[in-house]
């Protein structure tokens, strides 16, 4: 009798356990700062593009491992071991946030069309830009901000070229009101290298 009263005071305080540990229903408590990618360069307002399907570039929302599918800004604390910022938070996933940025750094150059694979509407381009977004948080190891991108690009005719592209800022601490300005600026430097070797 004593075991059966043990199990079922121990079912009955699961779901108390379980509320502890995870946000039910989006509650909790919102951290004091809430990081987005601001692009550098922006195409003017008024400005248009037009084209055929063929000669349009879709840019689509780059692939990324689990670290980088939450919203929390992830840290490298060493080899084998990640944790998150507590005081800071994306406001959205970072894969969609570094994709709006490409995009616009694009557009910003002009003379081509630019689209993202969230206009379904739109034909299928005949030029695609994907990736991987390998890292975009922070390296506890060197005090610095790591943006890294394995960029894809497809022509018209089904031709392939892959490159890596990087941007470092050391010295920067651990902290949201330093990590959003640095995220961005390495953001930034990363789209602008994918930029020049669009063409």
């Amino acid at each position: 009798m004593a075991v059966k009263l043990s199990r079922i005071a121990m079912m009955a305080a699961l779901p108390l356990a379980l509320a502890a540990c995870v946000n039910i229903g989006g509650k909790g408590k919102l951290p004091p700062t809430l990081l987005t990618l601001t692009p550098s360069a922006v195409a003017p307002a008024g400005s248009a593009a037009s084209a055929v399907p063929a000669e349009a570039l879709m840019v689509l929302e780059p692939e990324t491992d689990q670290v980088l599918s939450v919203l929390r800004i992830p840290v490298q604390v060493d080899a084998a071991n990640v944790a998150y910022i507590k005081d800071a938070q994306w406001i959205e996933r970072p894969a969609r946030l570094f994709r709006a940025l490409l995009a616009e750094t694009l557009r910003a150059r002009g003379g081509r069309l630019i689209l993202e694979d969230t206009q379904a509407t739109v034909p299928v381009a005949g030029s695609r830009l994907a990736g991987r977004l390998i890292a975009m948080g922070y390296d506890a190891q060197t005090s610095s901000v790591v943006v890294r991108f394995d960029a894809i690009r497809t022509s018209a005719g089904g031709a392939v070229q892959t490159k890596r592209f990087e941007s470092v800022i050391p010295g920067v601490r651990a902290k949201g009101e330093d990590l959003a300005p640095a995220l961005n600026r390495a953001a930034n430097d990363v789209a602008a290298q994918v930029a020049d070797w669009v063409g």
